[in-house]
């Protein structure tokens, strides 16, 4: 494709993304029909990455939603979501590419057996290439951008970090055998950290940021009526709060909105229609994930989660 052709395509896209997207508050709107409650703060955040357009880390523990709102984001745009799961070790084959061994080899014995010259650069064209998360989203043909999602990129080593920058700045990527991949619609790219580790000033200093706060009991509730719709609006608020009350203890792994979601889910399928503490102590190994935090809250029993001297 051409620069000026590139050029027409992707004004084409943002014009879209301005058309859908207009403002802050259609984006707040457009989330809430997910089933996505995003604050003002995220929800700017969130708009300014669509259209400066900038990638964006999101921190904050685990649970707070982060790749929820990459996934609600995708949603919203009606368009695909590629999601790179990052852990410790993680190349740039499994992020970016590989080549089709198997193929290869296969089209080696189907040259022998014609008796046909095979030269290198055949067997590394691109019906041989493996496409992984990275070179999908950058190839995605539109006509609005893919959402990349580089899930806890905090787990990932620095040299992963380092790999990532050209994505970050240019929307591009090199395949060796092929040259350098340039986005038609660059991908808008979403980060999440847990902060396990600080991560490069250089990666940071390419992306919008955005701290996720553990939301208020009540938006907890919220979310988790919304989630699980069999439920009732008190149990989900005694839920919520005792799923606060358990965050101000020293928990080996504090329970997230997630666990919160888990928790009401079991209650409603066992018909509980409100939250005691024998019902608790039936259910806690939906919200309790390690054995250490399930033996300090069955110390101080269910009366106390649920704040209640019964």
């Amino acid at each position: 494709m051409t620069s000026a052709a590139r050029t027409d395509a992707q004004d084409g896209g943002r014009a879209e993304l301005r058309e859908r997207i207009p403002d802050v508050e259609s984006l707040i709107a457009a989330l809430d029909a997910v089933d996505y409650v995003a604050d003002a703060g995220l929800a700017t955040a969130l708009f300014l990455a669509l259209r400066l357009p900038q990638p964006i880390l999101l921190e904050g523990e685990a649970g707070v939603g982060k790749t929820e709102a990459a996934k609600a984001l995708a949603q919203v745009l009606d368009t695909p979501l590629y999601r790179l799961q990052c852990y410790e070790g993680i190349d740039a084959g499994e992020a970016l590419y590989e080549w089709n061994h198997q193929r290869q080899l296969l089209g080696i014995r189907l040259a022998e057996v014609h008796h046909t010259d095979l030269a290198e650069t055949d067997l590394f064209a691109e019906k041989y290439l493996l496409r992984r998360p990275l070179l999908q989203a950058i190839e995605h043909p539109g006509p609005r951008p893919a959402v990349l999602l580089l899930d806890e990129i905090d787990r990932a080593d620095a040299e992963f970090e380092a790999f990532t920058f050209e994505l970050l700045a240019e929307a591009a990527v090199s395949v060796p055998e092929l040259g350098t991949i340039r986005a038609v619609h660059p991908p808008i790219i979403v980060l999440t950290s847990n902060r396990t580790r600080d991560l490069h000033d250089a990666l940071t200093r390419r992306c919008l940021y955005h701290w996720i706060d553990y939301p208020a009991p009540e938006k907890i509730a919220e979310i988790v009526r919304r989630r699980v719709p069999s439920s009732t609006e008190s149990i989900a608020l005694q839920a919520a709060a005792a799923i606060a009350r358990l965050r101000t203890v020293d928990m080996v792994k504090p329970p997230g909105i997630a666990e919160a979601i888990d928790w009401v889910s079991a209650l409603s399928l066992l018909g509980a229609d409100r939250l005691d503490a024998a019902s608790a102590e039936r259910t806690w190994g939906s919200v309790l994930k390690n054995r250490d935090d399930l033996e300090l809250i069955a110390a101080r029993g269910g009366a106390w989660l649920v704040g209640s001297h019964d």
